[in-house]
Protein backbone atom coordinates (compact mmCIF):
# COMPACT_ATOMS: atom_id res chain seq x y z
CA UNK A 1 0.00 0.00 0.00
CA UNK A 2 1.37 3.55 -0.84
CA UNK A 3 1.61 6.04 1.91
CA UNK A 4 0.00 9.21 1.79
CA UNK A 5 3.41 10.92 0.48
CA UNK A 6 3.88 8.64 -2.38
CA UNK A 7 0.58 8.83 -3.43
CA UNK A 8 0.44 12.51 -3.71
CA UNK A 9 4.45 12.57 -5.19
CA UNK A 10 2.79 10.06 -8.19
CA UNK A 11 -0.37 12.71 -8.69
CA UNK A 12 2.22 15.34 -8.91
CA UNK A 13 4.05 13.21 -11.33
CA UNK A 14 1.31 12.80 -13.13
CA UNK A 15 0.21 15.94 -13.52
CA UNK A 16 3.39 17.06 -14.32
CA UNK A 17 3.22 14.36 -17.47
CA UNK A 18 0.03 15.88 -18.49
CA UNK A 19 0.97 18.98 -18.74
CA UNK A 20 4.01 17.97 -20.84
CA UNK A 21 2.12 16.12 -23.03
CA UNK A 22 -0.68 18.63 -23.53
CA UNK A 23 2.54 21.72 -24.30
CA UNK A 24 3.60 19.19 -26.88
CA UNK A 25 0.76 17.78 -28.49
CA UNK A 26 -1.07 19.38 -31.98
CA UNK A 27 -2.75 22.70 -31.62
CA UNK A 28 -6.65 22.35 -32.95
CA UNK A 29 -6.48 23.28 -36.45
CA UNK A 30 -6.68 26.95 -37.27
CA UNK A 31 -9.64 28.78 -38.47
CA UNK A 32 -9.96 29.13 -42.74
CA UNK A 33 -12.43 32.53 -43.31
CA UNK A 34 -12.62 33.17 -47.04
CA UNK A 35 -12.37 36.55 -47.83
CA UNK A 36 -13.66 38.98 -50.98
CA UNK A 37 -9.81 40.22 -52.37
CA UNK A 38 -11.95 43.19 -54.41
CA UNK A 39 -10.24 41.30 -57.96
CA UNK A 40 -10.72 38.53 -59.92
CA UNK A 41 -6.69 38.18 -61.10
CA UNK A 42 -4.49 35.63 -59.57
CA UNK A 43 -2.49 37.16 -56.46
CA UNK A 44 0.63 35.88 -56.09
CA UNK A 45 2.33 37.76 -52.66
CA UNK A 46 0.97 38.91 -49.62
CA UNK A 47 2.59 41.48 -47.24
CA UNK A 48 0.76 41.48 -43.64
CA UNK A 49 2.05 45.29 -41.91
CA UNK A 50 -0.18 44.20 -39.46
CA UNK A 51 -3.53 42.64 -38.07
CA UNK A 52 -5.62 45.07 -40.13
CA UNK A 53 -3.36 46.42 -42.55
CA UNK A 54 -2.61 44.01 -44.95
CA UNK A 55 -1.43 44.08 -48.85
CA UNK A 56 -1.52 41.93 -51.72
CA UNK A 57 -0.23 41.25 -55.36
CA UNK A 58 -0.61 39.37 -58.55
CA UNK A 59 -1.48 39.39 -62.12
CA UNK A 60 -2.92 42.26 -64.82
CA UNK A 61 -1.05 45.45 -62.65
CA UNK A 62 -3.24 44.05 -59.67
CA UNK A 63 -2.57 44.87 -56.17
CA UNK A 64 -5.00 44.98 -53.07
CA UNK A 65 -4.79 46.10 -49.42
CA UNK A 66 -7.58 46.16 -46.81
CA UNK A 67 -7.04 47.85 -43.68
CA UNK A 68 -9.88 46.25 -41.69
CA UNK A 69 -8.37 43.14 -41.35
CA UNK A 70 -9.99 41.73 -44.43
CA UNK A 71 -13.68 43.00 -44.09
CA UNK A 72 -13.02 44.63 -47.23
CA UNK A 73 -9.93 44.85 -49.53
CA UNK A 74 -9.85 47.52 -52.29
CA UNK A 75 -8.15 46.67 -55.28
CA UNK A 76 -6.90 48.70 -57.95
CA UNK A 77 -4.45 48.44 -61.10
CA UNK A 78 -1.10 50.18 -61.35
CA UNK A 79 -1.46 52.43 -64.28
CA UNK A 80 1.20 51.42 -67.53
CA UNK A 81 1.48 47.79 -65.65
CA UNK A 82 -1.54 46.20 -66.71
CA UNK A 83 0.10 43.76 -68.67
CA UNK A 84 2.67 43.14 -65.69
CA UNK A 85 2.67 40.37 -62.69
CA UNK A 86 3.31 41.91 -59.51
CA UNK A 87 5.51 38.52 -58.09
CA UNK A 88 6.49 40.29 -54.65
CA UNK A 89 4.96 43.06 -52.55
CA UNK A 90 6.12 45.03 -49.30
CA UNK A 91 3.95 47.01 -47.17
CA UNK A 92 4.77 49.17 -44.21
CA UNK A 93 1.58 50.93 -43.45
CA UNK A 94 -2.25 52.16 -44.74
CA UNK A 95 -0.23 54.32 -47.19
CA UNK A 96 3.62 53.10 -47.94
CA UNK A 97 4.29 49.76 -49.41
CA UNK A 98 6.35 48.57 -52.55
CA UNK A 99 5.47 46.25 -55.62
CA UNK A 100 8.33 44.24 -57.70
CA UNK A 101 6.52 43.09 -61.38
CA UNK A 102 7.85 41.19 -63.90
CA UNK A 103 6.62 41.26 -67.60
CA UNK A 104 6.52 38.56 -70.57
CA UNK A 105 6.81 40.72 -73.58
CA UNK A 106 10.96 40.12 -73.31
CA UNK A 107 11.25 43.84 -72.25
CA UNK A 108 13.63 43.85 -69.50
CA UNK A 109 12.59 47.38 -68.01
CA UNK A 110 9.00 45.45 -67.48
CA UNK A 111 11.46 43.83 -64.27
CA UNK A 112 10.29 46.98 -61.80
CA UNK A 113 9.88 48.34 -58.25
CA UNK A 114 7.46 50.84 -57.54
CA UNK A 115 6.27 52.81 -54.61
CA UNK A 116 3.20 54.32 -53.26
CA UNK A 117 3.50 57.05 -50.07
CA UNK A 118 -0.76 57.43 -50.18
CA UNK A 119 -1.96 54.19 -49.95
CA UNK A 120 -1.76 53.22 -53.92
CA UNK A 121 -3.56 56.63 -55.20
CA UNK A 122 -0.55 56.74 -56.82
CA UNK A 123 2.52 54.92 -57.42
CA UNK A 124 6.15 55.84 -58.68
CA UNK A 125 8.72 53.45 -60.68
CA UNK A 126 11.92 53.54 -58.66
CA UNK A 127 13.85 50.82 -60.76
CA UNK A 128 13.69 49.82 -63.86
CA UNK A 129 15.83 46.95 -65.39
CA UNK A 130 18.40 47.54 -68.36
CA UNK A 131 19.96 44.02 -68.22
CA UNK A 132 18.62 42.00 -70.88
CA UNK A 133 19.36 38.92 -69.29
CA UNK A 134 18.24 39.63 -65.56
CA UNK A 135 15.40 38.60 -63.90
CA UNK A 136 14.28 39.46 -60.56
CA UNK A 137 12.04 36.98 -58.09
CA UNK A 138 12.02 38.76 -55.20
CA UNK A 139 12.71 41.43 -52.52
CA UNK A 140 12.74 41.94 -48.85
CA UNK A 141 13.61 44.60 -46.31
CA UNK A 142 14.64 45.36 -43.17
CA UNK A 143 13.04 48.82 -42.56
CA UNK A 144 10.92 51.20 -45.00
CA UNK A 145 14.13 52.77 -46.38
CA UNK A 146 16.42 49.86 -46.24
CA UNK A 147 15.83 46.62 -48.50
CA UNK A 148 17.34 44.17 -51.49
CA UNK A 149 15.96 42.70 -54.49
CA UNK A 150 17.20 39.25 -55.61
CA UNK A 151 17.66 38.36 -59.93
CA UNK A 152 18.57 35.34 -61.17
CA UNK A 153 22.25 34.60 -62.32
CA UNK A 154 23.73 36.14 -65.65
CA UNK A 155 27.15 34.87 -66.63
CA UNK A 156 27.63 33.82 -63.12
CA UNK A 157 26.99 36.63 -61.12
CA UNK A 158 23.53 37.12 -59.36
CA UNK A 159 22.35 41.28 -60.14
CA UNK A 160 21.36 41.82 -56.73
CA UNK A 161 20.51 45.51 -55.66
CA UNK A 162 19.66 47.18 -52.23
CA UNK A 163 18.04 50.65 -51.43
CA UNK A 164 19.73 52.42 -48.19
CA UNK A 165 17.25 55.35 -48.58
CA UNK A 166 13.89 53.92 -49.90
CA UNK A 167 14.12 55.72 -53.11
CA UNK A 168 17.23 54.95 -54.92
CA UNK A 169 18.36 51.00 -55.50
CA UNK A 170 22.06 50.17 -56.49
CA UNK A 171 23.26 46.57 -58.00
CA UNK A 172 25.38 45.08 -55.42
CA UNK A 173 25.98 41.87 -57.57
CA UNK A 174 29.77 42.02 -56.50
CA UNK A 175 28.87 41.59 -53.25
CA UNK A 176 27.05 38.45 -54.20
CA UNK A 177 28.96 34.62 -54.03
CA UNK A 178 29.44 33.11 -57.53
CA UNK A 179 26.54 31.83 -59.18
CA UNK A 180 26.69 27.79 -59.84
CA UNK A 181 25.95 27.05 -63.89
CA UNK A 182 22.44 27.78 -64.15
CA UNK A 183 21.48 29.10 -60.57
CA UNK A 184 18.18 31.22 -60.33
CA UNK A 185 15.60 31.35 -57.92
CA UNK A 186 11.48 31.19 -58.16
CA UNK A 187 9.46 34.58 -58.32
CA UNK A 188 6.24 32.26 -56.74
CA UNK A 189 5.65 33.99 -54.02
CA UNK A 190 7.93 36.80 -52.83
CA UNK A 191 9.40 34.31 -50.65
CA UNK A 192 13.16 33.68 -51.86
CA UNK A 193 14.60 36.10 -49.86
CA UNK A 194 13.91 37.30 -46.34
CA UNK A 195 15.25 39.14 -43.73
CA UNK A 196 15.33 39.28 -40.15
CA UNK A 197 16.42 41.70 -37.28
CA UNK A 198 18.31 44.52 -39.18
CA UNK A 199 21.26 43.14 -41.05
CA UNK A 200 20.76 39.41 -42.09
CA UNK A 201 18.96 37.97 -44.75
CA UNK A 202 18.71 34.72 -46.67
CA UNK A 203 17.73 33.91 -50.51
CA UNK A 204 16.55 30.23 -51.71
CA UNK A 205 17.92 29.25 -55.12
CA UNK A 206 17.73 26.33 -57.52
CA UNK A 207 18.15 25.48 -60.77
CA UNK A 208 21.48 23.81 -60.73
CA UNK A 209 22.94 20.57 -59.33
CA UNK A 210 22.40 22.00 -55.70
CA UNK A 211 19.65 23.88 -53.81
CA UNK A 212 21.49 26.88 -51.95
CA UNK A 213 20.66 29.25 -49.49
CA UNK A 214 22.96 32.82 -49.75
CA UNK A 215 23.19 34.70 -46.70
CA UNK A 216 24.46 37.73 -45.13
CA UNK A 217 24.63 38.91 -41.74
CA UNK A 218 25.24 42.72 -42.57
CA UNK A 219 22.90 43.99 -44.93
CA UNK A 220 24.33 42.41 -47.94
CA UNK A 221 27.91 43.62 -48.06
CA UNK A 222 29.04 39.96 -48.10
CA UNK A 223 27.38 36.76 -48.28
CA UNK A 224 28.26 32.63 -47.76
CA UNK A 225 26.85 30.37 -49.73
CA UNK A 226 25.76 27.32 -48.12
CA UNK A 227 24.01 23.69 -49.72
CA UNK A 228 20.57 22.39 -48.73
CA UNK A 229 19.59 18.61 -49.13
CA UNK A 230 16.36 19.88 -51.04
CA UNK A 231 16.66 18.59 -54.82
CA UNK A 232 17.63 20.57 -57.60
CA UNK A 233 17.55 20.87 -61.50
CA UNK A 234 15.96 23.78 -63.88
CA UNK A 235 12.61 22.75 -62.78
CA UNK A 236 13.80 22.15 -59.09
CA UNK A 237 14.64 23.93 -56.40
CA UNK A 238 14.71 26.08 -53.31
CA UNK A 239 11.45 28.10 -53.70
CA UNK A 240 10.77 29.90 -49.92
CA UNK A 241 12.46 30.75 -47.11
CA UNK A 242 12.06 32.33 -43.75
CA UNK A 243 13.66 32.57 -40.20
CA UNK A 244 12.03 33.39 -36.92
CA UNK A 245 15.46 34.11 -35.31
CA UNK A 246 19.05 34.79 -36.50
CA UNK A 247 19.25 31.08 -35.94
CA UNK A 248 16.41 29.31 -36.62
CA UNK A 249 14.77 29.23 -40.12
CA UNK A 250 13.35 26.61 -42.79
CA UNK A 251 13.36 26.61 -46.54
CA UNK A 252 10.66 24.76 -48.78
CA UNK A 253 10.66 24.02 -52.61
CA UNK A 254 10.63 20.90 -54.80
CA UNK A 255 10.18 19.96 -58.84
CA UNK A 256 7.80 22.11 -61.03
CA UNK A 257 7.96 18.94 -63.30
CA UNK A 258 4.67 17.03 -63.27
CA UNK A 259 6.32 13.32 -63.49
CA UNK A 260 7.94 14.09 -60.06
CA UNK A 261 4.86 15.05 -57.82
CA UNK A 262 5.90 13.77 -54.86
CA UNK A 263 9.34 16.09 -54.75
CA UNK A 264 7.99 18.72 -52.18
CA UNK A 265 10.58 18.94 -49.05
CA UNK A 266 11.51 21.13 -46.15
CA UNK A 267 14.62 21.42 -44.50
CA UNK A 268 15.87 23.38 -41.50
CA UNK A 269 18.80 25.06 -40.00
CA UNK A 270 19.45 25.53 -36.08
CA UNK A 271 23.16 28.14 -37.31
CA UNK A 272 22.01 30.85 -39.34
CA UNK A 273 21.49 28.57 -42.55
CA UNK A 274 25.19 26.61 -42.69
CA UNK A 275 23.69 23.33 -42.56
CA UNK A 276 19.84 22.19 -43.61
CA UNK A 277 18.51 18.63 -42.23
CA UNK A 278 15.33 17.71 -43.68
CA UNK A 279 12.20 17.14 -41.92
CA UNK A 280 9.55 14.63 -42.26
CA UNK A 281 7.75 15.18 -46.04
CA UNK A 282 5.03 17.21 -45.45
CA UNK A 283 1.67 16.34 -47.47
CA UNK A 284 1.57 18.15 -50.13
CA UNK A 285 2.78 17.46 -54.05
CA UNK A 286 4.68 19.46 -56.27
CA UNK A 287 6.48 22.32 -55.26
CA UNK A 288 6.17 24.26 -52.38
CA UNK A 289 5.36 27.65 -52.97
CA UNK A 290 5.81 29.39 -50.20
CA UNK A 291 5.90 29.01 -46.60
CA UNK A 292 5.46 31.39 -43.30
CA UNK A 293 6.21 31.04 -39.48
CA UNK A 294 2.99 31.64 -37.38
CA UNK A 295 4.46 33.50 -35.28
CA UNK A 296 7.49 35.73 -34.62
CA UNK A 297 10.46 35.66 -32.06
CA UNK A 298 9.28 33.80 -28.93
CA UNK A 299 5.47 33.97 -29.80
CA UNK A 300 3.93 30.69 -28.56
CA UNK A 301 6.71 29.51 -26.39
CA UNK A 302 4.48 27.63 -24.43
CA UNK A 303 1.82 26.64 -27.22
CA UNK A 304 4.55 25.94 -29.96
CA UNK A 305 3.29 29.07 -32.41
CA UNK A 306 6.37 29.94 -32.05
CA UNK A 307 7.84 26.75 -34.06
CA UNK A 308 4.91 26.66 -36.11
CA UNK A 309 4.88 26.56 -40.09
CA UNK A 310 2.28 27.32 -42.84
CA UNK A 311 3.17 26.28 -46.60
CA UNK A 312 1.34 26.24 -49.50
CA UNK A 313 1.84 24.21 -52.88
CA UNK A 314 -0.51 25.58 -55.00
CA UNK A 315 -2.75 22.72 -56.90
CA UNK A 316 -0.42 20.63 -54.68
CA UNK A 317 -2.27 21.79 -51.46
CA UNK A 318 -1.80 23.45 -47.97
CA UNK A 319 -0.54 22.01 -44.89
CA UNK A 320 1.08 23.30 -41.32
CA UNK A 321 3.52 22.06 -38.65
CA UNK A 322 3.55 22.66 -35.06
CA UNK A 323 7.31 21.84 -34.45
CA UNK A 324 8.95 22.83 -37.49
CA UNK A 325 8.56 19.61 -39.55
CA UNK A 326 8.17 16.40 -36.89
CA UNK A 327 4.71 16.79 -37.50
CA UNK A 328 2.55 18.05 -40.53
CA UNK A 329 -1.75 18.41 -40.72
CA UNK A 330 -3.00 18.75 -44.01
CA UNK A 331 -5.29 22.08 -44.47
CA UNK A 332 -8.34 20.04 -45.93
CA UNK A 333 -9.80 21.73 -49.10
CA UNK A 334 -7.03 24.06 -49.42
CA UNK A 335 -5.61 24.64 -53.12
CA UNK A 336 -4.22 26.91 -55.42
CA UNK A 337 -3.10 29.45 -52.98
CA UNK A 338 0.92 30.53 -53.90
CA UNK A 339 1.58 32.60 -50.58
CA UNK A 340 1.08 33.17 -47.26
CA UNK A 341 2.25 35.38 -44.22
CA UNK A 342 1.10 36.06 -41.02
CA UNK A 343 0.94 39.38 -39.27
CA UNK A 344 0.22 37.10 -35.77
CA UNK A 345 -0.99 33.58 -35.12
CA UNK A 346 -4.23 35.12 -35.05
CA UNK A 347 -3.84 36.77 -38.30
CA UNK A 348 -2.57 35.28 -41.25
CA UNK A 349 -3.58 35.58 -45.11
CA UNK A 350 -2.97 32.78 -48.24
CA UNK A 351 -3.70 34.85 -51.56
CA UNK A 352 -3.75 32.59 -54.75
CA UNK A 353 -5.54 31.89 -58.00
CA UNK A 354 -8.72 33.87 -59.49
CA UNK A 355 -8.14 36.79 -56.98
CA UNK A 356 -8.77 34.49 -53.50
CA UNK A 357 -7.79 34.81 -50.41
CA UNK A 358 -8.34 32.99 -47.10
CA UNK A 359 -7.87 34.02 -43.91
CA UNK A 360 -6.20 31.80 -41.30
CA UNK A 361 -6.30 31.91 -37.53
CA UNK A 362 -4.60 29.87 -34.95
Amino acid sequence: MLKRSSTVLLILAFACATLSAQELSPIHQPTLTPQSSGTANGLIAVSPVNPQVVWASGRAGTFTVTTDGGQTWNAGVVPGAEALQFRDVQGFSASVAYLMSIGTSGDPTDFRIYKTADGGATWTIQFANQNPNAFYDCFAFWTPQRGIAHSDSVNGVFPDLRTADGMTWHDIGSNMPPALPGEFSFASSGTCVTTQGGRNAWIATGGSTIARVLATRDEGNTWNAYDTPLVSSPSAGAFTVAFRDPWNGIVGGGDLDPSNPDSADTATSSDGGQTWTLTNPPPVTGAIFGLSYVGHTGAGAGNNLGRAVVITANDGGAAWTPDEGNTWFTLPGVSGYWAVAFASPNAGWLVGTDGRILKISF
